[in-house]
């Protein structure tokens, strides 16, 4: 299968799930939750968290089925995370994938609650999943738990924060990158690997894997930040920029940043050949998520 092909069969697999697991409902106390979750979920995502969980699930030999609710359960924790991070208190960013954040389309608490409401329902999905052994709802509930909390995304938003208007050091950012966004990256290939029964063995090359690419994904998004920040953010100077955040592009310049995700792909692409698997599309899909340009 061409592979375009294949990432449009997988993303309309993750739609149709998401909208089933995120109905409409229209009674009263919900209807606002319901709508405001299906307005931040349903609203035009990549879904590049869960096609990593899928394709490397895949890559082992398993279905697209037995990955899928793990994988819309990741794109509900990065859903919350979005909604939070927009939030005046966060980043105070108004847009988000081309139309106003869930705090200026609803109000600021309905924006909170959804969020904690997508977080919780996650873990829920795991816990009901039909498909899933005990033993892999267990594993797949304690990764997602502790690279979304206190040692992975929270503590790199954390060290994000407490690193606002001042300059800090290469590794230093680094740091809070492997935590804010390279952490629920590693998780999205970890749970393709948890849901397949992957070796000890192989679980420890796919995280190195996903935090290199997480990594540069990282970097890829700083340069966004500067050489697309409207089609991104909606405004043409990003949040970063705004609150005086130290990023890639700010410490190593705009081409230096690009060379550096691209020297954490070829590093990525030689851990895959470890595992002497097919992963022609998993090493595909991880080539776009670094060379996108939106």
């Amino acid at each position: 299968m061409d592979f375009s092909d294949y990432l449009q069969s997988k993303h309309s697999h993750i739609e149709s799930k998401l909208n089933e697991l995120v109905p409409e409902r229209f009674e009263a106390p919900y209807n606002q939750l319901f709508q405001a979750a299906r307005y931040a979920l349903m609203g035009g995502g990549k879904r590049l968290r869960p096609l990593l969980a899928i394709t490397t699930a895949e890559a082992f030999g398993k279905n697209c089925e037995a990955a899928l609710s793990a994988a819309c359960a990741l794109e509900m924790i990065h859903t919350y995370s979005l909604i939070h991070d927009d939030l005046p208190c966060m980043d105070d960013d108004d847009f988000r994938r081309g139309k106003p954040s869930l705090h200026k389309a609803f109000t600021e608490g309905h924006a909170v609650l959804t969020g904690d409401y997508l977080l919780t329902y996650a873990f829920e999905v795991i816990a009901k999943d039909p498909q899933l052994l005990p033993e892999q709802k267990v594993a797949l509930i304690d990764l997602l738990a502790k690279n979304s909390g206190g040692e992975g995304m929270i503590a790199g938003q954390v060290m994000d924060i407490e690193a606002e208007g001042r300059l800090i050091e290469i590794d230093q950012l680094r740091h809070i990158h492997k935590h804010k966004t390279g952490a629920m990256i590693t998780a999205s290939v970890a749970c393709g690997g948890i849901v397949a029964n992957a070796s000890p063995g192989q679980m420890k090359i796919l995280c190195e894997f996903g935090d290199d690419i997480g990594l540069a994904f990282q970097i890829i998004d700083d340069v966004i930040d500067v050489t697309a920040s409207f089609q991104k953010h909606g405004k043409t100077v990003s949040s970063d920029s705004i609150n005086n955040k130290s990023t890639y592009v700010t410490l190593l310049g705009l081409e230096p940043a690009r060379q550096a995700a691209n020297e954490l792909l070829k590093e990525a692409h030689l851990k895959l050949d470890l595992l002497q698997i097919e992963c022609r599309f998993l090493r595909e899909l991880s080539t776009r998520l670094v060379q996108r340009e939106i």
